[in-house]
């Protein structure tokens, strides 16, 4: 998606250590870390900063890695060489004449379909038996959050893995994914979109899953890494964690979202890692949402109610909204 650029840098080891998050305050830089990767992001005047706690990598608005000592933990504390948080300062000053980073397109994945049904449950809804299909309200769902999409961003590709009930193997949806066109400056999301069940029909919740930090795909080819190919697992390492953490964040924004929606209808599960496949074969930020279960009598009626459904929807919309906004203001310089 991005070009890398390799440049390294020669630091003395002798640089004083100090409290990273103390001064990323004091200095105005945003900051968030993710304790199940190690993996921290620094943010000011429209720039970012990523890195895994220990590498001596960093990696520069998605396209420059620099050769230095990222922070490390020492005592539960993520503590930085003065060096290298001078070289950040001086980094967040530049300007940048580039395009800015931008979402180009988000791509919604209604699981299942066609003569793969997914789960189901017949439950006494309003007096009557209704039987409720997983590959049906995940499309109704898919379709409801494609209109709000494409209404909000008619300048951004907003897709769909299938609009209708036909059958797609777990390649073929990532292979959609992974085929998008896209200009050098912008990213895709991937959202899939399902239903749950359990042998405890008092299991109930909508939650959102994201690709365990266990697994690391390969989002790089030897192409993009130029003339360091040597480097291209650190790379490929590093680009991945940017996925995981993105991935996190959606994942955030979204059940957030949902949340404000739907109230005390029903509960947060919370955000869970997995490694579902359509999310560990795409190579972007991907999340899978699972919207409830339809083995709870409660939940069912839930998801057999349209006015339920548009809530949902609208919510996982609000929390896409939430993060386009975040990464867009994140990637363009803004001047302040």
């Amino acid at each position: 998606m991005f070009a890398l650029t390799v440049i390294s840098h020669t630091f003395a080891d002798t640089a004083k250590n100090s409290d990273f998050l103390e001064g990323a305050v004091k200095a105005g830089m945003s900051f968030y870390w993710d304790p199940l990767t190690s993996c921290g992001l620094i943010e000011k005047n429209g720039h970012r900063v990523s890195f895994h706690a220990g590498d001596d990598f960093v990696l520069q608005d998605y396209k420059t890695i620099i050769n230095e000592k990222a922070p490390v933990l020492e005592n539960g504390k993520l503590v930085s060489s003065s060096l290298f948080f001078n070289s950040v300062e001086n980094f967040f000053k530049t300007e940048d004449n580039e395009n800015p980073y931008r979402i180009g397109a988000i791509l919604i994945d209604p699981g299942h379909g066609g003569k793969d049904p997914g789960t189901s449950a017949v439950q006494k809804i309003g007096g009557k038996s209704v039987k409720l299909v997983e590959k049906d309200i995940n499309l109704n769902v898919g379709l409801k959050l494609r209109d709000y999409l494409k209404k909000a961003y008619p300048d951004k590709q907003i897709l769909m893995t299938r609009s209708k009930d036909v059958y797609l193997s777990l390649n073929q949806r990532t292979e959609i994914a992974n085929g998008v066109k896209l200009k050098d400056n912008e990213a895709i999301l991937f959202i899939s979109v399902h239903v749950n069940s359990n042998f405890n029909e008092s299991a109930s919740g909508y939650e959102v899953w994201y690709l365990s930090p266990g697994y690391r795909r390969q989002v790089l080819n030897a192409k993009s890494a130029g003339e360091e190919k040597s480097l291209l697992p650190i790379l490929n390492s590093m680009m991945e964690e940017e996925y995981t953490t993105e991935s996190i964040l959606i994942a955030k924004f979204v059940l957030d979202g949902i949340t404000a929606q739907v109230g005390s209808q029903t509960n947060s599960r919370g955000i869970k890692a997995e490694e579902w496949y359509v999310c560990k074969n795409s190579n972007m930020p991907s999340v899978l949402i699972e919207l409830g279960f339809v083995s709870n009598k409660k939940e069912a009626a839930l998801l057999h109610d349209e006015k339920y459904l548009q809530k949902i929807s609208f919510g996982i919309y609000n929390g896409l909204q939430a993060f386009v906004t975040h990464f867009e203001r994140s990637r363009g310089f803004t001047g302040k």
